[in-house]
């Protein structure tokens, strides 16, 4: 196997398969084609539970939608973030407790920490996964909840074979833990972490993941 021609985070965020319209951008918080069925919990319940003002960051949120719909049910100080890279297309006004930020999740920094990040199918569009998962886990709060979708057939290493194993390994190893068969990647407690590979850039052109739908392939070096 020979690698193809990687892309970099700049270039990647140029590519029509990284700014997917049908994957999340529709996606509410509850019901069939939503947040709570993607996770396996309905995040309210979560935030509801969390000590203090609760404080979600929705990670490649698309439109929006599940955070508008959490900010009814949440007391006036919670926190409700999300990223896009595309942002919402629709401008009606947000609640008070939403902010939607257009930016890349390569560049965005957050100002707080959170007692809940998600990322749902948002892994598979991007360039180096385990760059934003590392910058993730430190964005916890200590009792908060990272969860997120992940496909392991997208991790490659230099010439081209399967990353899965090894990286898998890294992360179990850092205090992820991963459901295969829901492809689901969790973290409980916010640390600060690094993993021991090395980025080598993004294929957007790998074709459909295990959703169907066309996904970026991710290259790394072992470093360690």
């Amino acid at each position: 196997m020979t690698a193809p021609q990687l892309y970099s985070e700049q270039a990647l965020a140029d590519c029509d398969v990284v700014a997917n319209s049908t994957m999340n951008r529709a996606r509410g918080l509850t019901g069939v084609n939503s947040y709570a069925r993607e996770l396996g919990f309905d995040p309210v319940v979560r935030l509801l539970a969390a000590p203090g003002p609760p404080a979600w960051l929705d990670l490649c949120s698309g439109e929006g939608h599940a955070l508008r719909a959490a900010a009814a049910r949440l007391p006036d100080d919670a926190v409700l973030t999300g990223v896009d890279l595309v942002g919402p297309r629709t401008r009606s006004p947000l609640p008070p407790t939403v902010e939607l930020v257009t930016a890349s999740t390569a560049d965005w920094r957050p100002v707080r920490a959170y007692d809940l990040i998600t990322c749902v199918h948002g892994l598979h569009y991007l360039g180096d996964t385990l760059a934003l998962l590392t910058r993730a886990a430190g964005w916890l709060k200590s009792d908060g909840l990272l969860a997120a979708d992940l496909d392991p057939a997208s991790l490659r290493l230099p010439d081209g074979g399967p990353a899965a194993r090894p990286v898998l390994a890294a992360l179990r190893a850092a205090g992820f833990e991963y459901d295969a068969r829901r492809h689901r990647l969790t973290l409980h407690g916010g640390r600060t972490l690094t993993l021991p590979f090395t980025w080598l850039g993004a294929d957007p052109a790998a074709g459909p993941n295990y959703t169907g739908q066309p996904a970026v392939a991710s290259y790394y070096r072992p470093s360690g």
